[in-house]
């Protein structure tokens, strides 16, 4: 709770009481899987990271109170302190949820902020949450919507000769609702008060029932998100499966040049692949922050990533010298152009080894030295992953295991305190690429140096299980969630691949 004079508690409301019925499935839509995990495991974990929200409750389908509060305990979800029934209507889950909170009141605290979110809404974003619990400072209802993008029609239904249009609204004014609708405690509670004297009272939305009972209190709009979906058809499952795996994620950037040094002084950071290139100047600024670097490679260190035996003796050396391993980079690859009928079996070996086999076997080394420093493995994906190319088959099929790889060790390791993420750069003036496609006009490249900037923002960063961005044009706005939704979704629905 909050001492008197701090800003007003917020409490973040997760509706969960749906069915799996329209998704033509027996449990509830929340629990289904998306990315390896319930829907609501997600949901949840955007709140708990949220620095606005201080406390979760869910209000889940009768019979799986005890589901959730298995995921919620798995998971470390330390926000979440009630787990309880909704009701039979959306309205009596609601008030369900107000008699939880005014319940939880401590003497003398002010009107607490509730924010209702639908818990099937796995993509909302922080600047959503962000921007409704500032515009309750100034209102006492907010609701969150996005304009129309599609005509909507009125209709009306004349017997066995089916639907008539009626009447085309001006799209201008029409907005599609989303959520969280955030109220404060009083506003909404005054509400359902008012509406439980009405014996026609029934409402799908909270801001209805303001809106109805209560219209004397404007209801202020923030501007929502186009991948804000709600995960109600069975297509929308596969829509935001691929938007997980898919989505890329801003990297926090570190303040000033003195931060970078106070935070990587006395750690050690082992980069594989580090002869040149990305590795390289990953080596290069790390050391002149202060960091203890050991850059690897064939040419410099005699260290083949393809050898289980030099990896392990690298990480071993490090560790015997510094006594810890903080992080551990993999820049190597290969890249062989060709077609894939055409390519040797020493070749497709060499891809597969080096690309591959060499990251699995380098996180497995590495595992139990970032566990003891809570540290954290980074590997590399290319543009590529979305889509198989025409003549480098082996290498983006590598790339796309990157992502998958990255993913599921972040979920495996989570518990050992040890994160896992890769970057996306886009086309890279590095050795291996001049030595795939030749000389290229210049300016149409990355420099390998902004990739290692980015990298290292990473890996002072507390994400994990995230495929970060690296984009010569916009690379701010791009390397977003909401900058690469338009991209993330033409990949999902249509195949298609990072330009």
């Amino acid at each position: 709770m909050h001492a008197k004079g701090a800003r007003p508690r917020t409490t973040a409301v997760v509706l969960a009481g749906g069915t799996g019925q329209r998704v033509g499935l027996s449990i509830p839509k929340q629990l289904i899987k998306i990315a390896g995990k319930a829907v609501i495991e997600h949901t949840l974990a955007i709140f708990e990271e949220s620095p606005d929200i201080d406390d979760i409750i869910v209000l889940m389908t009768p019979g799986y109170v005890a589901d959730v509060e298995k995921i919620v305990a798995k998971a470390g979800l330390t926000k979440v302190t009630q787990v309880i029934e909704g009701g039979s209507t959306r309205n009596e889950t609601t008030e369900r949820a107000i008699a939880a909170v005014g319940a939880s009141l401590e003497d003398g605290e002010e009107d607490p902020n509730l924010l209702f979110h639908d818990a099937v809404r796995p993509l909302l974003s922080q600047r959503v949450i962000s921007d409704c619990v500032a515009a309750l400072e100034r209102y006492r209802a907010v609701d969150v919507a996005i304009p129309s993008a599609d005509t909507i029609i009125v209709t009306r239904t004349h017997g066995e000769d089916g639907e008539f249009i009626t009447e085309v609204p001006d799209r201008s004014r029409l907005r599609r609702g989303q959520t969280p609708q955030a109220f404060k405690l009083s506003t909404i509670r005054r509400a359902y008060e008012i509406a439980a004297g009405d014996p026609n009272f029934q409402a799908t939305d909270d801001c209805s029932v303001v809106l109805k009972y209560l219209p004397d209190v404007p209801i202020h709009v923030v501007p929502g998100d186009e991948y804000n979906m709600k995960v109600t058809q069975p297509v929308d499952v596969f829509i935001a499966d691929k938007l997980f795996q898919l989505a890329t994620t801003a990297v926090p950037q570190v303040a000033d040049e003195a931060a970078y040094r106070e935070r990587l002084a006395g750690k050690t950071l082992v980069i594989f692949g580090g002869s040149y290139g990305i590795g390289k100047d990953i080596a290069d600024l790390a050391a002149g922050y202060g960091a203890t670097v050991y850059p690897l490679g064939r040419s410099t260190t005699g260290t083949h990533v393809e050898n289980p035996a030099d990896i392990d003796a690298a990480l071993a050396k490090a560790y015997a010298e510094t006594g810890r391993v903080d992080y551990v980079v993999n820049t190597a690859g290969v890249l062989r152009i060709g077609k894939l009928a055409e390519t040797e079996d020493s070749v497709i070996e060499e891809a597969l080894t080096v690309n591959y086999l060499a990251p699995v076997r380098i996180a497995r080394a590495a595992h139990q030295y970032l566990a003891r420093t809570g540290g954290q493995l980074l590997l590399y994906t290319s543009s590529s992953y979305t889509r198989g190319r025409a003549e480098y088959s082996l290498y983006s099929s590598t790339k796309a295991a990157m992502v998958n790889l990255t993913q599921a060790l972040a979920d495996e390791w989570a518990g050992d305190g040890v994160r896992v993420n890769c970057v996306n750069p886009e086309r890279t003036a590095t050795p291996m690429r001049t030595k795939a496609f030749g000389q290229e006009p210049a300016g149409t490249l990355l420099s390998s140096e902004a990739v290692a900037r980015t990298s290292l923002d990473v890996l002072l960063s507390g994400l994990t299980g995230h495929v970060i961005d690296v984009r010569q044009q916009d690379p701010t706005a791009d390397a977003t969630q909401a900058g690469s939704f338009e991209r993330a979704l033409a990949a999902a629905l249509q195949g298609g691949g990072t330009a």
